[in-house]
Parts: C-alpha cells; sequence; structure tokens
C-alpha cells in the first residue's frame, strides 16, 4: 500500500527534523524542504497528498507558497506551521486557502488527528459514507465523493472544507443549515477562527455557483445559512 506523501517546508532544522522523524514514525512519507522556493520545485515536479507549510521563511513565505500551490492544485490539503497566533496571519492564511493551522511547539496528537481528518476528507470518505453523495443544484451537477462541481461542459475542483461544506448545505438545501452544525462537523469546533474559516469557504463556494443565478446562499441572521435554489 503507498505510503500518504506530504510536504513539509520549514526553515528551522532542527524543528523540521524533528517534525519529518515524527511523521515518518508514523508511516507518512516525508519530503523535507528548507525554504519556500525549494519546497515550489518538489510539489512542481512530484505529487502530494498534503502539504505543511511554515509561515515566516526567507526568500518566500508560506502564503507566497501557499498560493502557487493553490493555481495548480485548489485541492490538495494545506496546513500552515506558526510561531505565533495573530489574527491577521490566521484569516490571510484561510482566505488563501488554508485548511488548518499547527502553532509551535505543537501537539503531536493533534497534529495526527488533523493530518487524519484532512486526509479522509481528501480522499473523498465521507463523515457519512452511507449518506447521498450526489446532487442536483439548480444546473450543476456536485459530485462529493470526487469533489467536483459541473455545469455544462465546466468542471470545478474542490478543497475537501469546500466539499463538506457544500454537502451539508445540500442536505439542508432550502432549509437552515444551522452555523454551530457546520463548525461542529467540519471543524470540530466552534471559535472565532473556525467561523470565519467557513465563512472564506462559504464565499468561495458562492463565487462558484454565481454561474447560476437561480442559486443563492444567504445568511439567516443569529443561525447559519440557507442554500435556495428557485428551480
Amino acid at each position: 500500500m503507498r505510503k500518504v506523501k506530504i510536504l513539509l517546508v520549514e526553515d528551522d532544522v532542527n524543528f523540521g527534523s524533528v517534525m519529518r522523524d515524527y511523521l515518518s514514525m508514523n508511516g507518512y512519507e516525508v519530503v523535507l524542504c528548507p525554504d519556500g522556493n525549494k519546497g515550489w520545485s518538489r510539489f512542481s515536479n512530484e505529487d502530494f497528498d498534503l502539504c505543511i507549510l511554515d509561515v515566516m521563511m526567507p526568500e518566500r513565505d508560506g502564503f507566497s507558497l501557499a498560493t502557487d500551490i493553490r493555481k495548480v492544485n485548489p485541492a490538495v490539503p494545506l496546513i500552515f506551521l506558526t510561531a505565533k497566533t495573530l489574527k491577521e496571519d490566521v484569516l490571510k492564511g484561510y482566505s488563501i486557502g488554508a485548511d488548518d493551522y499547527v502553532t509551535k511547539p505543537f501537539d503531536p496528537e493533534i497534529l495526527m488527528h488533523k493530518l487524519k481528518a484532512l486526509l479522509k476528507r481528501s480522499n473523498g470518505h465521507s463523515m457519512h459514507d452511507n449518506e447521498q453523495e450526489e446532487f442536483i443544484i439548480g444546473r450543476f451537477h456536485f459530485n462529493h465523493r470526487m469533489r467536483e462541481l459541473k455545469i455544462q461542459d465546466k468542471i470545478v475542483k474542490l478543497s475537501p472544507r469546500e466539499s463538506e461544506l457544500l454537502r451539508l448545505l445540500c442536505m439542508h438545501m432550502n432549509d437552515v443549515l444551522p452555523r454551530e452544525v457546520a463548525l461542529k462537523k467540519i471543524w470540530n469546533e466552534d471559535n472565532y477562527f473556525t467561523a470565519r474559516s467557513m465563512d472564506v469557504f462559504l464565499t468561495r463556494i458562492r463565487k462558484i455557483l454565481k454561474s447560476d443565478p437561480d442559486i443563492e446562499i444567504v445568511n439567516v441572521h443569529g443561525n447559519g445559512f440557507r442554500m435556495m435554489v428557485r428551480k
């Protein structure tokens, strides 16, 4: 069975080595790069199942690297490593397309939990495998397992969390999806940062769906969201 391959980009040699060894001991294949330029070179020439990027690096920071990775592969799970939890940095990371954050020094058990959850979603295994996986949303066909939205001949690939969120909206189509339900099911916690992250993903989903004017996702004040399909 092929090992999950992780790109780890970290300029702190000691920390990077410790993290690489820890992930390797847990069964992952890890490619460690000391800066953003080398990380981009490896990503451009190899296939990775998940990327872990340090935010602050010389020459090329994690935000810049993540932006280019997202242009090439909008669906690969991204985790940022950061030594600080500044709100601006966290929100910037989520706006670029990060799936999660890990703060240094990291808790190994929490890191493993985040990795497994993201990889499970990335591989198309929903948290409710016995539930519906394909939906018709107006003129769109949504395949949750493949993380694809198709309209006519155009196919848009979704990130793991975009796909999970859209699936929940579909399960509550023309009804209210409570905000706390989405946060607990997808992020496993309800706090300021996860709520803002969900808002970023909702904005992206709205942008994709605007090709069909009969679809609208509205905020239900004090409750959650409602995806309305008029036809």
